[in-house]
């Protein structure tokens, strides 16, 4: 792999408090990341915002303006997480697709290839920039624009299953799944807008655990215990 992008759940970075930031947990996530890059890999990083914001839960808030509120869950997200990685030794840039003053730089292809070249880690904050859209869609969007080899879904759970597992005890895990079933039974690994664009422009996905031990660079090394998911 030479580009990846790495989405990282927000209630993952959470850790056991559920919400905010879990700051070991991050910290993890920061270590291994910097092995990949000092081994020449180009990383890029979504990340969700339900460690502080689920718009959809709301009943009170126009769609609209909640899923605004999620676009700036995510922007701080980035924030927070970009600083952890500085700390740990790596370059970082946060771009979003709208303006938003000192916080970020406004998300441009050239943007992206200037900030690779020069070795730094790219957070993708701000969603796509439009309602009615998830941090999913806008995880594969930005795959498919930047032509990362592939998806890395780090999520709290440590693959796909044909049922919920925190429900159901008995829910079978899939070792690979191809991104036509992930469609058809719902499995919802990303959600429906996601997945289509996954399978138009053939987007691989690797999905896993973030909190197993060193399982991004495992991952990235061909050492996956998750689940594939193929085009």
């Amino acid at each position: 792999m030479k580009r990846i992008l790495l989405k990282l759940s927000g209630e993952a970075l959470a850790g056991d408090k559920k919400t905010g930031f879990d700051e070991a947990t991050v910290m993890k996530v920061a270590k291994q990341v910097k092995i990949l890059v000092d081994e020449g890999i180009q990383v890029g990083i979504v990340i969700g915002g339900g460690n502080f914001w689920r718009g959809r839960s709301s009943e009170n808030i126009n769609r609209e303006k909640a899923d605004q509120i999620g676009m700036l869950a995510t922007l701080m997200n980035c924030i927070y997480v970009s600083e952890i990685f500085q700390s740990a030794g790596m370059m970082t840039q946060v771009l979003t697709p709208f303006e938003c003053g000192g916080f970020s730089k406004l998300y441009s292809h050239e943007r992206v290839g200037k900030y690779f070249a020069h070795n730094f880690v790219i957070f993708f904050a701000g969603g796509t920039g439009h309602p009615y859209f998830s941090t999913d869609t806008a995880t594969v969007l930005r795959a498919v624009e930047i032509e990362a080899d592939v998806i890395l879904l780090a999520k709290a759970v440590d693959g796909v299953y044909d049922d919920d597992p925190k429900s159901n005890p008995n829910a079978k895990k899939y070792d690979e799944v191809s991104i036509q079933e992930v469609i058809d039974k719902k499995l919802a690994v990303v959600d429906m807008t996601a997945s289509i664009m996954c399978m138009e422009n053939k987007m691989p996905m690797l999905v896993f655990g973030l909190n197993q031990e060193n399982s991004i660079v495992n991952t990235v090394k061909g050492d996956f215990t998750g689940t594939r998911v193929t085009v």
